[in-house]
């Protein structure tokens, strides 16, 4: 956390230069004459839409604090980070499957195409879900491959092949 010298003024910070007061310093009021300040939207004096014209009132923009780097570093992503994420993510999604079938074991009669069959109830929304994931798999990789060819088109319209 960054802090703030108790007399910097955000709006005019020329004038802590001007009245010689050091950041800190014993003295917490400025000793700059009150006329010669320009209060934006009011005070003695001011005009809100009047311009800074004084070049001493107004910092150049490298002059500026930088904001201080908030927090600690973070840590480095690595793909072996991502993959145990990925495997640890996976072992509690299959865990909850295996609990999800242990407690459906009623046998259902199942009917697809003329075809019929006793299964479980888990292990026959088990393969409706499998065969969901393929469907959109399929479809997911014909997009993949129709975006690749109209790119490719595009790459050798332009002339440049690789």
């Amino acid at each position: 956390m960054t802090q703030t010298p108790r007399d910097f003024d955000p709006i005019e910070p020329a004038i802590n230069q001007r009245t010689g007061s050091a950041p800190g310093g014993a003295s917490s009021g400025y000793t700059a004459d009150a006329s010669a300040v320009q209060i934006p939207g009011g005070g003695p004096g001011a005009t809100p839409a009047e311009p800074r014209t004084d070049p001493v009132t107004a910092p150049p923009p490298q002059e500026r604090p930088e904001p201080a780097a908030a927090g600690p570093e973070r840590s480095q992503v690595t793909r072996a980070g991502m993959v145990w994420a990925a495997v640890a993510s996976a072992l509690v999604v299959l865990i909850l499957l295996i609990a999800f079938i242990l407690q459906n074991q009623d046998s259902v009669l199942v009917k697809f195409f003329g075809l019929q069959g006793a299964v479980s109830l888990g292990m026959a929304l088990f393969i409706a879900a499998v065969g969901g994931g393929v469907l959109v798999a399929i479809a997911g990789a014909a997009r993949i491959i129709q975006l690749r060819l109209a790119a490719h088109r595009q790459r050798v319209k332009a002339g440049g092949h690789r």
